[in-house]
């Protein structure tokens, strides 16, 4: 009797052909494993497809809440944004895969998963990273990282085996999307010149057919996590939904990004990231009224280290577990209402308010009700400097500081 594999299936052009190739290369029986995180068009279509092209079984899992609340929203509390570009949209998804992947090869007995990720991508450290750590029995296996096929042949595969794909040599993109992010790469991309053309965009409008007037949203946040849109309380996913919908209508979230991935070579990824661009944005804007200089500056270097652990696949660590918990803490005052301005591609924070807000109007005031006491600079100015005149007066050197 042949073994089983749980294959990571997004209905594309790689994991479509990896079905039967698997069973080719492996003698394998072949379980599909869809994870709905967001924007997948029609989930029974691809199930379909999946048996269609050879798979004994075809399981659909709605992961968006888990999604949200689990991965994306402690993100999102972190502030992690790799490269200060890249929101991680399909880094945070990848973690979440693996372990519905492992969940889903112990309950249909399967020694084995199977992802579509190439040989010089991000993804295939993050999933087979992740399931070493959650289950460090089973076997991965990478089909397009094996059968060293170009984009070319690996459509030439799928068409001599009557396997359906919408990806053709004349738009060859590479595609992964979710609710936080999509990516886009390869075809005219892969040149750093080109321009990226206006077919690559799905989610945003282009700011030349935006609206001709700004649209203002009031993003309610308790403990660091968006909770409300203009006073109306909603759940994870629907807020995040209703983000995503408006900013597109107004071309926000658009990046382009020349980046390094982990395996050592720099990419060109073009990004659509409507939430993800605003709420970021709004988030940091609210933590800047409430934390102290101290906090934000320390805060801000635990984000870069927090996006490189999840852009490098170490999300199912203890390190990430240890950060987790401070930003956790740092959260507990995070919690106001950020008003943003979206106007023609851009996201502008035009107003902020919190009950533990730090911002104190009689201290800031140029006007009456100044309360800062100006008598008082004098003194710390003498005492600020000290070190700065002890210094100038023991080693000014005449060539220095004229």
């Amino acid at each position: 009797m042949a073994d089983k594999v749980v294959l990571a299936y997004s209905g594309g052009l790689d994991t479509s052909v990896a079905i039967k190739w698997l069973e080719e290369k492996y003698k394998l029986k072949v379980i599909t494993l869809t994870v709905d995180i967001g924007n997948v068009p029609d989930l029974e279509a691809i199930r379909q497809k999946a048996l269609k092209v050879g798979a004994i079984k075809a399981i659909v899992v709605d992961a968006k809440e888990t999604f949200i609340k689990s991965f994306v929203f402690p993100a999102l509390q972190a502030d992690a944004v790799y490269e200060e570009q890249y929101p991680l949209a399909t880094a945070l998804g990848r973690p979440l895969i693996a372990q519905l992947l492992v969940e889903t090869a112990k309950k249909e007995r399967a020694r084995m998963v199977a992802h579509g990720c190439t040989g010089k991508g991000n993804d295939q450290v993050r999933i087979d990273v992740s399931v070493g750590a959650l289950a460090p029995e089973l076997k991965v296996i990478a089909p397009a990282r094996e059968w060293k096929m170009t984009r070319e042949q690996t459509i030439e595969y799928a068409q001599a085996h009557n396997i359906p794909v919408s990806i053709t040599k004349t738009s060859p993109y590479s595609i992964d999307e979710n609710l936080w992010g999509r990516s886009i790469e390869c075809g005219v991309l892969e040149d750093t010149w080109n321009e990226p053309p206006e077919d690559v965009f799905l989610w945003t409008r282009s700011p030349e057919k935006t609206p001709a007037k700004p649209a203002y949203l009031e993003i309610g946040f308790e403990k660091g996590i968006p909770v409300s849109l203009d006073g109306q309380k909603l759940e994870p996913v629907a807020l995040v939904q209703k983000v995503h919908d408006l900013a597109g209508q107004h071309g926000i979230g658009r990046i382009d990004h020349v980046e390094n991935r982990l395996v050592g070579i720099k990419s060109r990824e073009v990004y659509e990231a409507p939430a993800a661009t605003i709420l970021l944005k709004a988030h940091q804007a609210l933590e800047d009224l409430v934390l102290a200089k101290e906090q934000l500056r320390f805060k801000a270097r635990v984000a870069a280290e927090y996006a490189d652990l999840i852009y490098n696949g170490l999300w199912f660590t203890g390190m990430r577990e240890d950060l987790a918990a401070y930003v956790e803490n740092t959260q507990r005052y995070v919690t106001g209402t950020v008003k943003v301005k979206l106007f023609k591609g851009n996201c502008q924070v035009v107003g902020r308010k919190s009950p533990y807000s730090l911002y104190d109007y009689s201290l800031a005031t140029y006007d009456k009700g100044n309360a800062f006491d100006q008598s008082a600079s004098p003194g710390f100015i003498h005492i600020w400097g000290l070190p700065v005149r002890t210094q100038a007066r023991v080693q000014r050197r005449p060539t220095e500081w004229s």
